[in-house]
């Protein structure tokens, strides 16, 4: 059983003064003795009392308190987490995560709904983690990370998604696969698309028609990516792809599981490469050749501008416009290699 939160009233009756002195004490006021300030402290102290965040927003118009707003609580939500919590340790700061963990059929919109339900009085600002819409207006500073495909006024950070599609398709020709599918990602993200863009002029560069390779939608969802990859490999030899680019890790390893449920050997079957290098693509069997992007340093650098943005002497207009993309490069592990001969 959670036991009760401690009131400021008990507070009070444990240290024998009035609500308004353990008040005082708790905004550093002034009309308080030293003698009788420690002995409030140590009550506080000994009975674990902490402020209501909504009592401190009403008082200060501030909770110092960042939240990071997810769709749901995934592999790069939680790295991109990570990289928030490394830039506000030992600051003022306190950090909230949120996920939305929406029903089916509220998709779009998430964070439109949930920072209506936390802005002013629970958080000062946020990081939105995926956003799929772009025309958001807040009452408190956001950045988003990984956005929503369109123009936008809203500090974003990502990575060079076209560069890592490029990359992935390069790798793949080089190792001599000429049959070559591809599970895409969510339409709705800027990042699926220029992925998907980098892949095909990988192609073109190498003079492969795109029409040679096949596209199957997996929405950057285990489950919707492993019924495309089952429809792409369960098929004879000949039919069926020699490589598959996935649009992000989640999607890459539930391609692989698939082929092993078929039967299929990776890489001597089939090469796998993925999109983002969470911790789980190198613990895999085998581990997952995939594009790195730095999400723990994009989550830094996404709670470096709001830090900044909540930071900036009052009357200073916030910044718009400001958008860091970081670099992306291949990782090459067991997952894939040469198209076996014959």
């Amino acid at each position: 059983m959670v036991p009760p939160r401690v009131t400021i009233r008990e507070v009070a009756q444990a240290a024998g003064v009035s609500v308004a002195t353990v008040s005082k004490v708790l905004n550093d006021r002034y009309g308080v003795s030293e003698a009788t300030a420690v002995r409030v402290r140590a009550v506080i102290e000994e009975l674990g009392y902490e402020s209501s965040l909504v009592a401190r927003s009403l008082r200060n118009q501030r909770t110092n308190v960042i939240g990071v707003l997810v769709a749901d609580l995934e592999p790069f939500s939680a790295e991109v987490l990570k990289g928030v919590a490394d830039v506000l340790r030992g600051t003022e700061y306190e950090l909230v995560a949120y996920a939305a963990a929406a029903r089916v059929g509220e998709h779009i919109g998430w964070e439109r709904r949930h920072l209506n339900r936390l802005s002013g009085t629970l958080i000062d600002g946020a990081v939105l983690v995926t956003p799929t819409v772009t025309d958001i207006v807040a009452s408190v500073p956001i950045v988003a990370v990984d956005p929503h495909a369109g123009r936008s006024d809203i500090p974003t950070v990502d990575a060079d998604n076209a560069r890592g599609g490029y990359l992935a398709g390069q790798h793949l020709l080089a190792l001599g696969h000429r049959r070559i599918a591809m599970i895409t990602g969510r339409d709705d993200l800027a990042s699926a698309q220029l992925r998907e863009d980098g892949f095909r002029a990988a192609l073109r560069d190498a003079h492969t028609p795109c029409d040679a390779v096949e596209f199957a939608a997996g929405g950057y969802d285990p489950e919707v990516a492993a019924a495309a990859a089952r429809t792409l490999l369960d098929r004879a030899a000949g039919a069926r792809p020699t490589a598959i680019f996935a649009a992000n890790d989640a999607t890459a390893l539930a391609t692989i599981d698939v082929a092993h449920e078929l039967g299929l050997r990776v890489p001597d079957d089939l090469s796998v490469i993925g999109f983002d290098n969470v911790p789980d693509a190198a613990m895999s069997d085998p581990g997952l050749t995939t594009i790195e992007q730095p999400i723990r340093e994009m989550g830094r650098r996404a709670a470096q501008l709001l830090v900044e943005r909540l930071d900036a002497n009052e009357g200073t207009p916030p910044p718009t416009g400001v958008h860091v993309r970081l670099d992306t490069r291949l990782v090459a592990r067991a997952s894939t290699a040469a198209p076996a001969r014959g």
